[in-house]
């Protein structure tokens, strides 16, 4: 008798997938983002009021450069308003005793009215300089303040900036040992599986989630109850009808022995 034609083995067929070591694999992938998840987020803050420190000293120095230059703008204002303050004194002299010079009561009206308005340019002049008086007082008050605060903030930076420099290189070590030992359970997730696990995580923050009794540990909403069961059997991921993180069945014995087990 002749045989049959041989059959012909399906290119698509695969090894069947140990859901339990990728559960492990994948759980603790997300165990490892989250570390990295906080540790980023204290290098974020760390650097950012340390650099936050930095440019408020540097916008102070600047202010303390600008009430400076004011004050030295004013003070030649002033320089300049008392010279001409003193000129108008030495014309105003003059216009008296030209005043008692006149033999005519029209050279002494037109005497009269120079004097006149000599003293309200003089008057004007005392008045802008009593002006800038207060003004450069205010402004040197002003600078007394601003210096103050440069130097609590520079005193502050110096004694802060060593260890913050410190903490932030260990953070950076402890960041790149997780990003090391991150890639070992990469590579031990399913490619598809870890494509799926990064698009969820990027969008949500975690990707991760699980399910002892019907609910889900990230959101809390109840499952529809096929898809717990499911579940239950351990064959697959399932999704969150809910926040749409990858859900996995984690029995309450497994559940309590990590809540023991942890931190």
């Amino acid at each position: 008798m002749a045989a049959g034609p041989a059959l012909k083995q399906s290119p698509e067929i695969r090894e069947p997938v140990n859901i339990i070591e990728q559960i492990a694999s994948l759980d603790s992938l997300a165990a490892i983002d989250a570390e990295l998840k906080d540790l980023d987020e204290e290098l974020a803050r760390d650097s950012g009021e340390l650099e936050q420190k930095k440019t408020e000293l540097e916008s102070l120095e600047e202010k303390m450069a600008s009430h400076n230059a004011s004050i030295d703008e004013m003070d030649r204002m002033r320089g300049e308003l008392i010279s001409e303050v003193r000129q108008m004194s030495v014309q105003v002299e003059r216009s008296r005793e030209k005043l008692a010079r006149c033999r005519t009561e029209r050279e002494a009206n037109a005497a009269q009215r120079e004097v006149e308005e000599i003293r309200k340019l003089y008057r004007d002049r005392e008045l802008e300089i009593e002006k800038l008086v207060g003004l450069v007082d205010q402004a040197r008050m002003d600078l007394e303040a601003t210096t103050a605060t440069r130097d609590e903030i520079a005193k502050e930076l110096g004694s802060s900036e060593g260890e913050v420099s410190s903490r932030l290189a260990a953070i950076r070590k402890a960041a790149k040992e997780k990003r090391d030992a991150r890639k070992k359970f990469v590579s031990e997730v399913q490619p598809q599986l870890y494509r799926r696990y990064e698009l969820i995580r990027k969008r949500r923050g975690t990707a991760l989630a699980w399910t002892t009794e019907g609910d889900c540990s990230s959101c809390h909403m109840r499952l529809p109850p096929m898809v717990f069961q499911q579940l239950m059997q351990r064959t697959d991921f399932g999704q969150c009808p809910s926040c749409h993180r990858i859900l996995f069945y984690r029995p309450a014995q497994e559940l309590a022995e990590s809540q023991s087990s942890g931190p």
